[in-house]
């Protein structure tokens, strides 16, 4: 059988890789960082051939480079700067960076070690290997694909009667059927509404002329925990004082959950609220978060409908369009939906994740706003951190 590789272009993952890539790789390039995958689906095992398959797809990841056409377009991003993209000219995935074995009871133990400003690129082009070995695999990939025409027609007839209303940024990259599903379901919505403000997936942006979007994820709050001059309940004010400082406000949307909202809003001061255009939604109860939120930009006397609410966690259509409704006219809505795009088959998707675990060998943990996202592999790391911020919100 003729080998299909998954991921042929560096520039197909998330923009708000490169976002975060150029804050360490200018402020914390002396970091070292392992990752580590995780499977949240219940009953879902691989076997010895898909992770044969997977290894192989790695190989191939770790053969490219980045072209000079790619190269091209990131330097049209007005805030990625010319000698990081130099850096990347020279960078490429290190193939002894990555491990990838199957566990006796049928999970994946896939890590990743290295210097964080290379390990962290590897996290979307991994998540997007597993996911296409694993529903190639498992099932009928057309009749996948089939499903997935079907589901995508019936949003696009709701969003052309007027039964959504809202638009979106495509977030989908991380838990795709597959690149060419992505692919022909951002041109499905382009041609047939206008539903469509950018994706999130720069090579897909590129190809077809629209807006990559991104912010930073957990990962680039996580990392200042392993800095030990910086005070764990503080690692939000040094993160959003970097950004700020990288990027003087061009890209400037602030990810509130990673040691909660509570913690976040601490540090989210009069400059950070004026720095940041305005803050992304990713646990807990989206209506609370957002009515905190505005009353955070009241206390401060400006104006919320100035600031913009970007929701991202675990979206569908029905969600979108309930909070647009709710918010609009209060503040700038804008919504990240990922895999109710991306991987809606009728087959349930894979939960999968890779997250930071360790910085400089120092455990480092995300808290969140709900129960059940915390990924930590040291339990009494866990609790300190928990601690920590839990003092420094009684006490602030």
């Amino acid at each position: 059988m003729k080998f299909h590789q998954i991921v042929t272009s560096l520039l197909d993952t998330d923009l708000y890789k490169f976002n975060m890539n150029q804050v360490i790789f200018h402020k914390h390039n002396n970091l070292l960082g392992e990752y580590i995958f995780k499977c949240r689906n219940k009953g879902v095992s691989f076997d010895e051939e898909m992770v044969k398959e997977i290894n192989e797809q790695i190989d191939a990841l770790c053969k490219l480079r980045f072209k000079k056409e790619e190269l091209d377009y990131l330097r049209s991003i007005r805030f990625l700067k010319p000698d990081y993209i130099e850096f990347l000219r020279l960078w490429h995935p290190m193939r002894d960076y990555v491990s990838c074995a199957l566990l006796p009871n049928g999970d994946l133990d896939i890590r990743v070690r290295g210097p964080l400003f290379s390990a962290m690129q590897f996290e979307i082009y991994l998540l997007e290997i597993v996911n296409e070995v694993y529903f190639r695999s498992r099932y009928d990939y057309d009749e996948l694909i089939k499903g997935a025409r079907e589901r995508l027609n019936e949003k696009v007839k709701k969003f052309n009667d007027g039964t959504y209303t809202f638009k979106f940024a495509e977030f989908g990259c991380r838990r795709r059927l597959s690149l060419e599903w992505e692919d022909e379901m951002i041109a499905t919505l382009l041609k047939n509404c206008k539903c469509l403000v950018g994706t999130s997936n720069v090579l897909l942006a590129k190809k077809y002329g629209i807006t990559p979007i991104g912010t930073y994820a957990h990962e680039f709050v996580q990392m200042y925990q392993g800095i030990h001059e910086i005070p764990l309940a503080y690692t939000n004010a040094h993160a959003l004082h970097d950004w700020y400082d990288e990027y003087k406000g061009d890209n400037g949307t602030a990810l509130t959950d990673t040691l909660t909202t509570d913690l976040f809003l601490l540090d989210f001061d009069r400059s950070m609220c004026n720095n940041f255009t305005g803050v992304r939604h990713d646990s807990g109860d989206p209506y609370e978060w957002g009515e905190k939120i505005i009353s955070h930009y009241l206390s401060y006397g400006i104006d919320p409908s100035t600031k913009t609410l970007l929701f991202s966690d675990s979206l569908n259509c029905d969600k979108a369009e309930a909070l647009y409704r709710y918010f609009k006219g209060r503040t700038k809505v804008a919504f990240g939906i990922g895999t109710h795009f991306s991987n809606d088959t009728g087959v349930e998707a894979l939960n999968i994740v890779i997250k930071l675990q360790y910085v400089n060998g120092v455990p480092v943990a995300k808290l969140s706003d709900a129960e059940g996202k915390t990924m930590c592999q040291d339990p009494d790391y866990a609790k300190y951190l928990h601690d920590s911020v839990e003092w420094r919100l009684k006490n602030s």
